[in-house]
């Protein structure tokens, strides 16, 4: 991708529903530029804009390790990213076939995915599961390095808006809305409505209501493989709980970081990279191993193809094919 996406794309990280008007002064070109190149982004599935349950969620993160039969492998990939329940699928190596990310309701629905209906998928050998206990850091906070502070700042500051204590509750009324936004985050309510054949008035103060509340939250991805962070990397490790949150804080300064959860088991935390190449892994590593020395890493995992990614089917490249199977905590409950 050119600079001038990948500054597009950061600016959709900051503001994923910043107006182009106010994209194209921070940026420096025209509006009708700015839209022509997201839809060029998009309709190569280079970048798209995805949206999931917003800060007052209080659904339930695991994530699952599964081995499967080398012959099933394509029909499980297949079945498995067509559940709403695995938000993202991966395919990864060292002992591992695939990882999902499990995003569900309660405990009871994580023990329905993972003890009944895994380990009944056709070619599934083995199931493990790591329960989330706190996600400190997550995707939507990954940033790439295209805009100056400056730059940064100003949109920040156009992604600010007062939050209404409404909370996260969502009336049925409006899942058709919220259905759309899960397929392009940027549709404005006439675009919506027209989809819908609604009565416009009514979907203009749906989605403001949506926008106004913690309900949804929106996030801009990209091709990890067309981006200078090709590498996707996975590391467990155990800390201490008296260096707990240092270690948080520490980890969290990485640029590359992004994801960092604490997590029930042996390993109490797992933390995932996007880095430029093997050699910067192992760069990472020996920082880590340095600044942090009560962090003990004990498994790495290397991701080789990411098939889904919070509910976005992905081609074998990494990139958006427009199909969306809503996760669960999009669907009327």
């Amino acid at each position: 991708m050119a600079e001038e996406d990948l500054a597009l794309i950061h600016a959709l990280q900051i503001a994923p529903r910043v107006s182009w008007a106010e994209a194209a002064r921070v940026l420096g070109c025209s509006p009708t530029a700015l839209a022509g190149r997201w839809e060029r982004l998009r309709r190569a599935g280079l970048a798209w804009l995805t949206v999931h349950s917003g800060e007052q969620s209080h659904d339930v993160v695991a994530f699952v390790d599964l081995r499967v039969e080398p012959s099933w492998r394509t029909e499980a990939i297949e079945r498995i990213a067509r559940d709403p329940r695995a938000a993202s699928v991966e395919e990864t190596a060292d002992g591992r076939d695939l990882v999902l990310t499990v995003i569900v309701p309660d405990y009871d629905s994580l023990a329905a995915f993972t003890l009944d209906d895994l380990p009944t998928t056709p070619g599934v050998r083995a199931v493990n599961t790591h329960v989330a206990t706190k996600v400190h850091r997550q995707g939507a906070d990954w940033r790439l390095d295209s805009l100056d502070p400056d730059q940064q700042a100003a949109l920040r500051e156009s992604a600010r808006h007062a939050k209404s204590p409404a909370g996260g509750h969502i009336p049925n009324s409006y899942w058709p809305v919220v259905q759309r936004l899960a397929h392009d985050g940027r549709q404005n309510a006439a675009e919506i409505a027209r989809a819908l054949g609604r009565d416009p008035a009514t979907v203009r103060r749906q989605v403001a209501r949506l926008l106004a509340t913690d309900a949804l939250a929106f996030r801009c991805e990209v091709a990890g493989l067309r981006t200078r962070w090709p590498i996707v990397c996975t590391w467990f490790a155990q800390v201490p709980m008296t260096e707990l949150d240092h270690t948080v804080r520490s980890l969290s300064t990485l640029p590359e970081l992004r994801l960092l959860v604490s997590t029930a088991g042996q390993s109490n935390l797992m933390f995932l990279l996007w880095a430029r190449s093997a050699g910067d892994l192992m760069r990472i590593e020996r920082l880590v191993n340095e600044k942090l020395p009560s962090l003990r890493l004990s498994e790495s995992v290397l991701t080789l193809r990411t098939r889904k990614r919070m509910g976005w089917l992905l081609d074998r490249h990494g990139r958006a094919t427009g199909e969306v199977v809503l996760p669960r905590s999009l669907l009327p409950r």
